[in-house]
């Protein structure tokens, strides 16, 4: 199973090459976004107010990879203390949910996340970096909000 994984994979990154996209907003903020899949909504941040209110906004396609991205960002940039995650989850990924299930459950021996539904939700990143995740990160659950409002109102909350 693996072996087809691993093939289908390559063979999406030559038909449907997604670039890694992300914006930097404001230094000093302690604020993230996470936009899943909604690349639309990615733009429409990066293009509004709310770029000067958060760090950095980005995109979270696959709960692997994109998730190693994660927990390796947080654990180098300290500042950073909360991420709102919204936007559309990635069908058959399911990357959202997995990142909640990592900082709810954490990873078993083999780096495979705990109660996870994706197909591949297996990280590299170690163990202390995934600890410093879930103590002093606060995960905010807005998968499926595409309203750029609502979003804005979370961030003025928080």
């Amino acid at each position: 199973m693996n072996k087809l994984t691993d093939a289908i994979g390559k063979i999406c990154e030559v038909l449907l090459p997604i670039p890694e996209e992300f914006y930097i907003g404001n230094s000093n903020s302690s604020i993230c976004i996470c936009t899943l899949s909604s690349i639309k909504l990615l733009k429409e941040i990066k293009n509004s107010e709310i770029i000067d209110k958060v760090a950095i906004v980005g995109r979270l396609f696959t709960e692997n990879k994109g998730i190693d991205s994660i927990i390796k960002y947080v654990n180098h940039h300290k500042k950073i203390k909360t991420i709102i995650v919204c936007g559309k989850d990635v069908w058959g990924h399911k990357s959202g949910h997995s990142l909640f299930q990592l900082y709810k459950n954490g990873v078993d021996n083999d780096n495979r996340i705990i109660n996870s539904t994706s197909p591949e939700p297996f990280l590299t990143v170690l163990e202390s970096e995934i600890k410093y995740f879930q103590k002093e990160i606060t995960l905010v659950n807005l998968i499926d909000e595409t309203n750029i409002k609502l979003i804005l109102n979370k961030i003025q909350k928080n």
